[in-house]
């Protein structure tokens, strides 16, 4: 039987990734939404699903802070938290064994109904559920927390799924019981990624700009392939497939690019750089 502790995630991140003091963290990821929504493009209407960064709030906090401006006000049911696993551990699809979250701004409890329920699915069709974890080090779900709070209306509860698998039949498997599990009309999907890493800043936008255009194209077998092909880069590749074949079985027809950036942006340094994105997936 799938189970959560009674417990709550403690961070490992606070205080470094991101402030560990409520009101400067509220500040920044405020300052950041509004500089975000600065930048934001007319949208046809809410986005079904985002693609957001995870690299400590000095770096991809801007490029985070205009994904999340797209929804800023929004009231959800249910957030799908997709990212990689960038830590060793065996089993391919992976979920926390808590009952929540916490941050500096409070505590973010986890749908565990809906993460049983998706569980049962995936054992169904792939004989292969949900791998629960505790304590887990993680920062590429916990990273989106600070915005989910400051942008949505409070409420919501996240389904978090971690990935250490690319492997395209499990991650459509995991996609369309997503799209049959959630309503587009009161869930959200986000798609915790970053792009390609440490490579000099015309090599980065190369790669970046095709997988970007894969990501825009809604091809989530394009988005895996990318990387093998050498001509783009996504460390959470997996979760970009998993929320596009969710997003397509929710009617997805386009998709915009809010704002791209890498790190040289940030610190000056553009020979080792890490690539930045906000994407909205719409109707």
């Amino acid at each position: 039987m799938f189970q959560t502790l009674p417990t709550i995630r403690p961070s490992p991140l606070r205080g470094q990734w991101y402030p560990d003091d409520a009101a400067v963290l509220a500040a920044q990821v405020d300052r950041l939404l509004e500089q975000g929504a600065a930048r934001l493009p007319d949208l046809p209407g809410p986005p079904l699903a985002l693609v957001a960064p995870h690299a400590g709030i000095r770096y991809s906090g801007p490029v985070a802070g205009t994904a999340f401006a797209a929804v800023r006000g929004r009231a959800v049911r249910h957030v799908a938290l997709l990212g990689p696993m960038h830590y060793v551990y065996r089993p391919p699809l992976l979920t926390t064994a808590h009952q929540a979250y916490e941050t500096p701004l409070g505590v973010v409890p986890v749908a565990t109904d809906m993460l049983a329920a998706l569980n049962q699915a995936l054992t169904d069709t792939l004989g292969l559920g949900l791998t629960p974890v505790a304590q887990d080090p993680e920062h590429s779900l916990e990273m989106e927390l600070p915005f989910l709070q400051r942008a949505l209306a409070p409420g919501f509860h996240i389904l978090p799924l971690m990935f250490r698998t690319v492997e395209p039949a499990v991650l459509e498997a995991v996609g369309h019981a997503l799209a049959a599990l959630l309503d587009p009309a009161r869930d959200l999907i986000v798609a915790s990624s970053d792009l390609s890493h440490y490579f000099p800043q015309a090599v980065a936008q190369r790669l970046d700009r095709e997988m970007l255009r894969r990501v825009l194209a809604l091809d989530p077998l394009g988005v895996l392939l990318a990387q093998e092909q050498g001509l783009g880069q996504a460390c959470g590749r997996a979760a970009l497939a998993a929320m596009l074949w969710a997003a397509r079985d929710w009617g997805a027809r386009q998709a915009k690019l809010l704002h791209y950036a890498t790190s040289g942006d940030v610190t000056g340094d553009y020979e080792a750089v890490v690539g930045y994105a906000a994407v909205a997936i719409l109707r």
